[in-house]
């Protein structure tokens, strides 16, 4: 099986690589400059794509996008964000679309901020859109796969959660703070966190390329915590306190808007879809994730 992966050096998409070539399949790998190896194929997600070299591939998994936590949100940054995915997935879908042998699937990366900020209320596949900035590109994001959808091809939709890795993402950049005793809780704590293992998260793309759900999937665990339960947890796995908190208005001035739309947002997600397709969570909750995830 031949897989043509976006965002292949990215925290989720190198650990895709690994494991699917673990499994003995293929793994080409669309990278924006020239070409280096005999697994990479030239793509440009404002431009031209390679359309020759894809030709014959069986999936595609679209993970490219501009970091959301790696600079402040100020206006020339949130542009960058929106048209790395928006752009990015409208110009590899018409390629997509194009191709006399196309893949059967696609699946295309999209987030949890879908949804806005949920208070405490639960929410799943079919509820609907919030507001702000993410939840808007969510939107926009999603839609720009429809050259391809129109094509025939299953187009999958994940919506992960925060990924917790110790390599990166989230949890690996504050277990230094936490590790020296000065974690705690961000804000009011009380904001829900809908969270998924990097482990889960790979083994659910693998599930969703060879299964036949289509539309958007929650990727993230059955049982989401608060801020508070999370930064306690993580405490009692590294055996530190957490006395301290970081007040909204800190998180504010340091972060711009990812602080609340990234930070203080609350989003209470279950994975509706997931479960009833059959998927098996390695990591159901917290506890367990964070003694496998931790040395």
């Amino acid at each position: 099986m031949q897989i043509a992966i976006t965002g292949s050096t990215g925290l989720i998409g190198s650990a895709l690589v690994r494991a699917l070539r673990g499994e003995g399949r293929t793994v080409l790998r669309l990278v924006r400059r020239r070409p280096a190896a005999d697994d990479e194929i030239r793509w440009d997600p404002f431009g031209e794509v390679d359309t020759a070299s894809l030709e014959g591939v069986d999936a595609v998994v679209h993970l490219a996008g501009a970091g959301i936590g790696d600079r402040r949100w100020n206006a020339s940054y949130r542009q960058e964000i929106r048209d790395s995915r928006v752009e990015g997935t409208r110009t590899l879908c018409r390629a997509l679309a194009a191709l006399r042998d196309g893949p059967a699937v696609l699946v295309s990366g999209s987030a949890s901020g879908y949804y806005g900020d949920t208070g405490d209320r639960t929410v799943d596949e079919d509820s609907p859109s919030g507001e702000g900035f993410l939840a808007a590109l969510c939107r926009d994001w999603e839609a720009a796969t429809a050259p391809a959808a129109d094509a025939g091809i299953r187009v999958v939709l994940p919506r992960p959660g925060v990924v917790l890795a110790r390599e990166g993402g989230a949890l690996g950049r504050l277990l230094p703070v936490f590790r020296a005793g000065l974690g705690g809780r961000l804000g009011s704590g009380r904001q829900w966190m809908s969270w998924i293992s990097l482990a889960d998260q790979i083994a659910a793309l693998r599930f969703l390329i060879d299964g036949d759900v289509a539309g958007p999937v929650n990727l993230t665990a059955p049982e989401p915590v608060t801020n508070a339960a999370y930064t306690a947890a993580l405490g009692r796995a590294l055996h530190r306190p957490t006395f301290f908190s970081v007040p909204p208005a800190v998180l504010r001035l340091a972060l711009d808007g990812l602080a609340d739309e990234g930070i203080l947002v609350s989003q209470r997600i279950l994975p509706a879809r997931l479960t009833a397709a059959g998927f098996r969570f390695r990591h159901p909750d917290l506890d367990t994730a964070l003694a496998d995830i931790l040395p």
